[in-house]
């Protein structure tokens, strides 16, 4: 029952968290919603079993990956947004009541034609989530896909780079 409740509260969390990240005016605080959304999704981890999962999306996303975004937004020197409309609660209501029903019509629709996911065993959850099996999945079966996101990810940075630079004047 706990770990129900706390897997409840961790997910309203992040869903705060994420509505913080779309509503903020300033880039710089926006990103640090998106870290309160990734710890929380860390959190959520944790109550799957998923430990490993957890200290490496802690330690990748909200830790490295989130230097790198803040480092870009001060490099191009964002400011707030400019000419935004003002915040609308009727609109806010009819995009959470939109969720809401689209996913209780996901729901209905996989649990008719079957498709919901059986419950794993918290044995077999710790045996497959622990470092050495990701490790021989990640390096033998994704071993491409994990150069390939390594190459995208040089070519953000490097985009980000060029885009930041001052034009010098001759």
């Amino acid at each position: 029952m706990g770990i129900q409740l706390l897997f409840f509260v961790l997910s309203a969390f992040a869903i705060l968290g994420a509505l913080g990240m779309l509503l903020s005016r300033n880039p710089v605080s926006s990103a640090l919603w998106l870290v309160l959304n990734l710890f929380c999704i860390a959190g959520l981890y944790l109550t799957l079993n998923a430990t490993f999962i957890a200290v490496v999306q802690v330690l990748v996303y909200a830790g490295a990956i989130m230097v790198l975004f803040l480092f870009v937004i001060m490099l191009l020197n964002l400011s707030a947004g400019q000419g935004r409309r003002q915040f609308s609660f009727r609109l806010a209501l009819a995009y959470v009541l939109g969720v809401i029903v689209l996913a209780q019509f996901t729901y209905v629709l996989a649990s008719g034609m079957g498709m919901l996911p059986d419950p794993v065993p918290v044995a077999a959850a710790v045996a497959s989530g622990s470092p050495t099996t990701l490790a021989k999945e990640l390096f033998t079966r994704y071993a491409l896909l994990l150069e390939v996101i390594g190459l995208l990810l040089l070519a953000a940075t490097i985009g980000a780079v060029v885009l930041a630079r001052k034009r010098e004047v001759l």
